[in-house]
């Protein structure tokens, strides 16, 4: 039997952003995608995920570069799969990675000269090292040709799912005493992601502000201090990293989700509101129209705050034709599916 290494070390980190989601979900399904394979799943830790038998390497500072490697020289399998585009630089064999998106090289003054150092090189090694590349968006694709010179046949677009229909809310009142634990005592749009320049919450709140009663929650780790202290506001409610049980009361009580990003790969929010029938309003850019098709409402400049603050209105105005669209839309992005377009790649350059 064929046999896949998996660098499932982000699938086992404590913090879940769109990139270790992606290595999660994808990880859980790729033995029934493809039985006929035998995937080794590899962390630096030991983690508690269903569907997913980790072998831990332990290990800290450069696992993917040091810790990996030694145990794929020792056990060579036929192809290591790296969900987050970080291929070793002595790995032994075919190697298939993901490139998320090239924001680095999109709004470079939004990373530290170190991190666009580390994102620069290792994805340029990937595109040297890996004979596919598979993208998460045809904007993502677009963008390795554009701006990394890579050819068309070189990159397979294989969408992010999490369409699927969402688990069993919490009973309405408790979610609205857990509403107010976390400080939110009126209604409320919502933005889902890292807080930092790119994302844009700073345009979110100016267009809330010139909304009656209706306050910004935002949902996600703090990135950028200076953007955390514009948002510093009555109307704004900063909550930070949240426990996936209080993301679900949120998408569930929120009027509409405000996702005006500058620069998306995927933009998973969107797709995470649609499934749960939340209104989406967000910026006509980058990824974003691939995912929410026709059911969003889409703001042509992000930095736009009276342009946003009227599609929150009609959003708001329109939530039941938005809602049955966005179930619709979402369904077509599954997991299964990701899983089938990765496992399809893989069998092909291990033939």
């Amino acid at each position: 039997m064929r046999t896949i290494a998996v660098d499932a070390n982000p699938a086992a980190r404590a913090i879940q952003t769109g990139t270790e989601v992606y290595a999660r979900e994808v990880a859980r399904r790729l033995p029934a995608a493809a039985p006929e394979l035998r995937f080794v799943f590899y962390a630096a830790r030991p983690a508690d995920v269903p569907g997913i038998d980790f072998t831990v390497l332990p290990g800290t500072r450069l696992w993917s570069q040091l810790r990996l490697p030694r145990e794929l020289w020792r056990r060579r399998h036929d192809l290591l799969f790296a969900p987050s585009h970080v291929v070793p630089f002595i790995a032994p064999g075919l190697a298939l990675t993901v490139v998320h998106d090239l924001a680095f090289e999109r709004y470079p003054a939004a990373y530290s000269r170190d991190a666009l150092f580390y994102l620069r090189l290792t994805t340029r090694w990937a595109e040297r090292r890996c004979p596919r590349l598979l993208a998460v968006s045809q904007s993502t694709a677009n963008d390795l040709v554009e701006l990394h010179g890579l050819t068309p046949d070189r990159i397979t677009v294989v969408p992010l799912g999490g369409g699927e229909p969402p688990p069993c809310p919490r009973a309405p009142d408790a979610s609205q005493e857990r509403l107010v634990q976390l400080g939110i005592d009126r209604p409320f749009a919502l933005n889902v992601g890292r807080v930092e320049s790119r994302k844009n919450q700073v345009t979110a709140l100016r267009a809330i502000e010139r909304l009656a009663d209706l306050l910004l929650v935002c949902a996600g780790p703090v990135a950028d201090a200076k953007v955390a202290a514009q948002l510093q506001s009555p109307r704004c409610r900063l909550l930070g990293s949240v426990a996936e049980g209080d993301l679900d009361v949120l998408y569930s009580c929120a009027e509409a989700l405000v996702f005006p990003s500058l620069y998306e790969g995927f933009g998973l929010p969107v797709l995470e509101a649609m499934r749960r029938g939340l209104p989406v309003v967000t910026a006509a850019v980058s990824s974003l129209p691939e995912v929410g098709g026709q059911a969003a409402v889409y703001v042509d400049d992000p930095c736009d705050a009276d342009a946003l603050a009227a599609a929150i209105n009609r959003a708001l105005g329109d939530r039941l034709r938005l809602r049955e669209m966005g179930l619709a839309q979402a369904a077509k992005f599954t997991w299964d599916r990701t899983a089938a377009g990765v496992t399809g790649v893989i069998r092909e350059l291990i033939a």
